[in-house]
């Protein structure tokens, strides 16, 4: 039965597990003819070999295959070790037809007696061989090869950013013709047709853009037009890299393209617009990137700003607070009034640090409202509202509005002047608790910041209960970092790791080293704490006029541990590197 079943599926795809090295795989109890059949099927549907298909999916080793194969075909197995990459990309270049190496899962090494030798890990695969010996009208020899280490040496030499991405776009080579444009827009958006728009490579670009960023847990895209050149940025783990360079004459039109997406004015190129767009991935879920386009010299940059509502659900177990921090930040948020502050420069996590506290608080028993210039993710229960200053709708409109709307929970997006400093602090001495940012360097200077805006030292003093004030490290690839070992004890003493209440000797620092499974060496960011409790005693400072040098010292007296220290923790705990402490954290 088995048997009649395998040559029906076998006829339609024209393959035959009665032969060859399926059949041979088989014979040798390496793989059942069930799993044969199932990679056979699971191969056409994905459009890839069925070698590709066994190897990537890790049913046998590749070493084994390539054993097999040399029995089957009475071949020996060549050491792509000995291959060296320059002799080979030395090849002609119709041999080393990118496009046509990407169709076939081979890899010309070198002439011999006017003989080309290409590498294959299966050389019953005689398709392509045949398409290479016409196209070249030379004699043709195939090189067995372990499939892992021909995918190695492919990727070395096909490893070229802008063929792959143009390739996997199928995007026509004519529509890549790079054109050096000083300020040339010759695309008339208003003229564009959306449906026929949908299948030209500027939609083929952006949506994949769109994707690898995702995939790559990018948090911004950045298009950006210049004067002779264009380019794509990512930023992954807080770092901007450069992506890919479009040809300049894409610029007007990949504006246009983003646009029409987010429902912007296409028209309009004179002043910054902003909005939304919600793509779906896998599993039907949703990520609402945030536009922002801007006029500059040579035309629209544009920037992406990618907002995943899981980042709210990760849990505060998650987000890098030390016990002692994480106990304040729930103490704070389980009062009924006062206001947390959360401080930081642009892109530390303030946002995410809210979310995470408003998704702790919201439950059925209280009413949340949100303030907020722009809402970046939606989170069901909270009342979110969107300031508009176009139209008046301020934060000190939107928090008088909210009083009178019975809250219990009250967050600001940001404190950035008197007034909305003012209603904040009335309404958390009077049975709300407020949350809101502010953009200081640390929390003790955040009290400075608020006396500085006008607000009395009486008010600071008795509506603050804690600030926070944060960095994001990048953390090491767990994968491939590597003890830094051999540190001179001064070193470590110049750095401040004797100072962090850790015994040096009882732990390892790493370094990065880059795999294929991080980014040169990080992989994911980790938060960096500062928590200021104001106490009894240090709301005395306050109200005795006391400096952030003040507040500082009688904060630690009370355990109070600078930024600094805590990144010092992060590094001795092994999860972020010396060099990254000092870039996200200084004294």
């Amino acid at each position: 039965m088995i048997t009649t079943i395998l040559e029906i599926n076998v006829n339609n795809l024209n393959v035959s597990i009665h032969r060859g090295l399926p059949k041979r795989l088989i014979e040798e109890n390496l793989i059942s003819a069930e799993d044969m059949l199932a990679a056979i099927n699971r191969a056409k549907a994905e459009q890839i070999s069925l070698l590709d298909y066994i190897c990537t999916q890790g049913m046998i080793d590749d070493d084994i295959i390539a054993e097999v194969a040399a029995r089957e075909f009475g071949m020996s197995v060549y050491n792509l070790d000995d291959a060296n990459i320059e002799d080979i990309s030395a090849l002609p270049k119709e041999i080393l037809d990118r496009k046509f190496l990407r169709k076939h899962l081979l890899l010309p090494l070198f002439i011999r007696d006017k003989r080309l030798f290409v590498a294959t890990a299966d050389p019953s695969h005689t398709k392509g061989l045949r398409e290479l010996q016409f196209q070249i009208r030379m004699s043709v020899e195939p090189v067995l090869v372990a499939y892992s280490k021909l995918m190695i040496l492919r990727g070395k030499l096909l490893d070229d950013v802008t063929d792959n991405l143009v390739e996997s776009l199928n995007i026509d080579s004519a529509d890549y013709d790079v054109v050096n444009e000083s300020k040339s827009f010759n695309i008339d958006p208003e003229a564009e047709d959306k449906e026929k728009t949908e299948s030209t490579p500027i939609v083929r670009f952006i949506n994949k853009m769109i994707f690898n960023a995702i995939t790559m847990k990018a948090s911004d895209i950045h298009f950006e037009p210049y004067d002779h050149h264009y380019r794509v940025r990512f930023r992954v783990d807080g770092i901007l890299r450069e992506i890919f360079k479009p040809p300049p004459s894409w610029s007007s039109r990949l504006v246009s393209r983003v646009k029409i997406m987010a429902n912007l004015d296409i028209t309009e190129r004179r002043i910054p617009q902003d909005g939304r767009i919600r793509v779906t991935v896998a599993d039907n879920k949703s990520i609402d990137l945030r536009v922002n386009t801007l006029p500059m010299q040579f035309g629209e940059k544009v920037v992406m700003r990618i907002l995943d509502p899981a980042t709210t659900t990760i849990g505060i177990d998650k987000l890098g607070y030390e016990d002692d921090q994480r106990a304040a930040f729930l103490s704070a948020l389980g009062k009924s009034q006062g206001m947390i502050l959360v401080t930081g420069p642009t892109g530390s996590g303030k946002t995410v640090s809210l979310y995470t506290g408003l998704n702790i608080l919201n439950t059925d028993e209280r009413n949340i409202s949100t303030a907020e210039d722009p809402v970046e993710i939606n989170i069901a229960g909270i009342n979110q509202t969107q300031i508009n200053l176009r139209v008046g709708f301020d934060f000190p409109t939107a928090l008088r509005a909210f009083l009178r709307q019975d809250p219990d929970v009250i967050m600001v997006g940001e404190i950035r002047d008197l007034e909305t400093a003012e209603i904040a602090v009335k309404a958390s001495q009077t049975g709300h608790l407020v949350l809101s940012t502010l953009h200081t360097n640390s929390s003790t200077e955040t009290i400075n910041r608020l006396l500085n805006m006008g607000l009395s030292s009486f008010n600071v003093a008795t509506s603050v209960s804690l600030i926070i004030a944060q960095r994001l490290a990048r953390k090491l690839c767990e994968f491939c970092r590597k003890p830094q070992d051999n540190l001179p004890a001064q070193v470590l003493s110049e750095e401040g790791l004797d100072k962090i209440d850790i015994d040096v000797s009882s732990f390892t620092i790493y370094e990065p080293v880059g795999c294929d499974k991080c980014e040169q060496g990080y992989s994911g960011r980790v938060g960096i704490y500062e928590t200021l409790v104001i106490s009894p005693a240090i709301s005395e400072v306050i109200l005795n006029g006391g400096s952030s040098v003040d507040i500082f010292k009688a904060a630690q007296k009370e355990g109070f541990r600078p930024m600094r220290v805590s990144a010092l923790r992060k590094v001795a705990e092994g999860i972020i590197s010396i060099k990254e402490a000092n870039r996200v954290a200084t004294d």
